[in-house]
């Protein structure tokens, strides 16, 4: 795996116009303007699935090199950071993976972050991305936290697909168990993720939409991305997002629906007869850089700007070379400002080509 870090030097160490370092003033933007709202904060780099789009068993074998224990974030460190980016302008976090409940204690974490607020005094949109294997046992403990919501990775309803994808010995009706314990504990609104491989797993498109369809859980379909190195990607296997909402409007009419806000990942679609919605996230087709706001923090306390990106910025070093909070947000400041990705809108060009040499790996740094 490509792990390119930026040297703390290169982004920390001159100061600003002004000749000091500065605490943060509120809301950041990019150079397209873009503004910081979001972070992903990926806990461990670890899972128990082996997702043939994520983490393929020929490579994320028994003898892969995962990270030592000492190199993960704290949870006080992952605390120091996130208030340092909410008071940048951040009000959404999301905690992922590798699969986050893997991590010991994660409750303890989730206490740390329910308790920010933002600069104008409210609670954090703290929510979590987990294959939902342990959802069940923990829904309850983490909702006590005070962990929002959860987002539940499903690809599939038939388990012999299920397990095609996910390649380890769960059952469909393990994540349908941690479903409906995450609903009975409260963290909702669910949405679940099925990410779609043409020849693989889309005969569950409408399976899917059938099950959850007035369940009050939002299903959206994903589109494989080229996501890392290690997939495999072909454009071939990718589904479009049009032929998905084709398939299920032949079954049950859709309506489009407004997006909740300007940053949204997926477009909306309505049942016409009131029945719920569904999302699509169309990453390859439809590209979505314009509206980006999110950030994402590494296992290891590395800054990308990017899910395709290839080089990570250094903020554990800052934290445990005893920089001070004004020189941690100095240093976030001028790496967002500085910001210029867009990836998906590049596919297939130069720029984008040299871009996704050594992109970093989704288990990484989350989806």
């Amino acid at each position: 795996m490509s792990r390119r870090i930026i040297p703390v030097a290169e982004f920390s160490a001159a100061p600003d116009v002004t000749g000091a370092p500065f605490a943060p003033r509120g809301t950041l933007v990019d150079t397209l303007t873009r503004p910081l709202r979001d972070l992903r904060i990926s806990v461990t780099d670890r899972c128990n699935f082996r997702c043939v789009y994520c983490m393929p068993r020929a490579v994320f074998d028994k003898d892969y090199p995962f990270l030592p224990h000492s190199a993960l974030l704290t949870f006080e460190e992952i605390e120091r950071l996130a208030r340092l980016f909410v008071a940048h302008g951040v009000d959404k976090v999301r905690l992922t993976g590798g699969e986050p409940l893997l991590r010991k204690d994660i409750e303890r974490l989730i206490e740390r972050l329910a308790a920010l607020t933002t600069p104008d005094g409210r609670p954090l949109d703290l929510t979590l991305t987990t294959n939902g294997s342990l959802l069940a046992r923990k829904a309850r403990s983490l909702k006590d936290a005070g962990l929002s919501r959860v987002t539940v990775s499903l690809d599939a309803l038939d388990d012999t697909l299920f397990k095609r994808m996910n390649d380890a010995q769960y059952t469909a009706g393990a994540v349908l168990d941690g479903i409906e314990a995450a609903q009975a504990a409260g963290l909702a609104p669910i949405k679940v993720n099925m990410v779609v491989k043409r020849g693989t797993n889309d005969g569950e498109i409408v399976p899917m939409a059938r099950r959850f369809k007035g369940s009050g859980i939002v299903l959206r379909f994903i589109e494989y991305m080229d996501v890392g190195t290690s997939n495999g990607w072909n454009m071939a296997e990718v589904l479009p997002s049009a032929e998905v909402i084709a398939r299920i409007a032949e079954h049950f009419p859709l309506v489009p629906l407004e997006a909740h806000t300007p940053s949204e990942t997926a477009q909306r679609w309505g049942y016409a007869d009131g029945g719920g919605e569904i999302g699509v996230i169309s990453s390859v087709t439809r590209a979505f850089c314009g509206t980006c706001t999110r950030a994402r923090l590494s296992t290891e306390g590395k800054l990308y700007l990017c899910l395709f990106a290839s080089a990570g910025h250094d903020l554990r070093a800052l934290v445990r070379g005893g920089a001070t909070d004004a020189e941690i947000a100095t240093a976030i400041a001028r790496i967002w400002h500085a910001r210029d990705d867009r990836y998906s809108q590049l596919r297939g060009s130069a720029d984008a080509a040299s871009t996704g040499k050594g992109r970093i790996e989704m288990s990484y740094i989350g989806g």
